[in-house]
Order: structure tokens, then sequence, then C-alpha cells
């Protein structure tokens, strides 16, 4: 499981003209996930999102968290986080597991975050074709992989 954290202002997700989900401060987050992800991944990375100290505290350090700041959750699902580019110029999709894999496993990400947090996550709609918009705060954003937990 892959996912690029970004710190935002704000974010939202549109389809079709129409607002489908809307944040201010806090992280907008895009899930890949792969064929051999399991709860373990989840869970692992849940965790490290929320304890993850990466806004500002009062003398301007990254010192505090989510739940600190009270903010706010966007996750989009982004199946092109495992995107391979080594043959030609067309990218592989092959390691992102299919939808009958990824949905659960997106919708358990998105229920243990938000049971973690004890909040309403936003979300985009999988496999939709969604119109992403932020503002990136800092600029902060954050890699993670489950697979590279050292």
């Amino acid at each position: 499981m892959r996912v690029v954290i970004q710190r935002v202002s704000e974010a939202s997700v549109t389809i079709d003209d129409k607002v489908v989900a809307q944040i201010n401060k806090g992280f907008m987050i895009l899930l890949g996930i792969t064929t051999t992800d399991t709860q373990e991944d989840i869970e692992w990375l849940t965790n490290k999102i929320k304890g993850m100290r990466v806004f500002n505290d009062a003398q301007g350090a990254m010192n505090w968290s989510l739940e600190q700041i009270e903010g706010e959750v966007l996750v989009v699902s982004q199946f092109t986080l495992y995107a391979s580019t080594k043959k030609g110029n067309r990218p592989s999709f092959l390691e992102a597991a299919r939808p009958e894999i990824a949905i659960p496993l997106y919708e358990d990400f998105v229920s243990t975050l938000s049971r973690k947090l004890a909040k309403n996550i936003q979300t985009g709609i999988f496999g939709a074709d969604m119109k992403v918009a932020l503002v990136n705060d800092g600029p902060v954003t954050i890699v993670m992989d489950s697979l590279n937990r050292n």
C-alpha cells in the first residue's frame, strides 16, 4: 500500500462539475493499493498517518499532529501510484490491485483511519474521473509505502 500525503490548507474533489468532497486544513491522501496488501498494511499506515507531526506549532516547528490541529482528511484512490515505467513510454499498472481487491481495502483504510482519528473522512469516488484540487501548505508532501517500513 502506497500513500502520498500532502499537508493542505484546502482540498476538494469534483466529479461531473459537482464538488463531492471538500476539506480545509489537514491531509490530502492519495492511496494506491497493490495485489499483496492486507489489513496489516492498513494498520501500519493509518497509525503512521495518525501520529505524523508535520503541522507547525506556535514556534513554527513541524511538531503537531493532525489530531492536535483538529485537521481534516480527504482520501482519494490512486491506482497510478503503482505505475511501472521500466519499459517504453506507456506506464504499466499490473501491480495495482483490481477493483474487486482494491475497493474493500480502500473502504477499510478509510474506516480504520476514521475510527483512529475519531472523525469523518472525506473521500473521492473509487474509479470515477475526478478533478482533484488542493493548496499544498508548505509545501509538505510525504510518500510512504507499507513495504518499506524501515
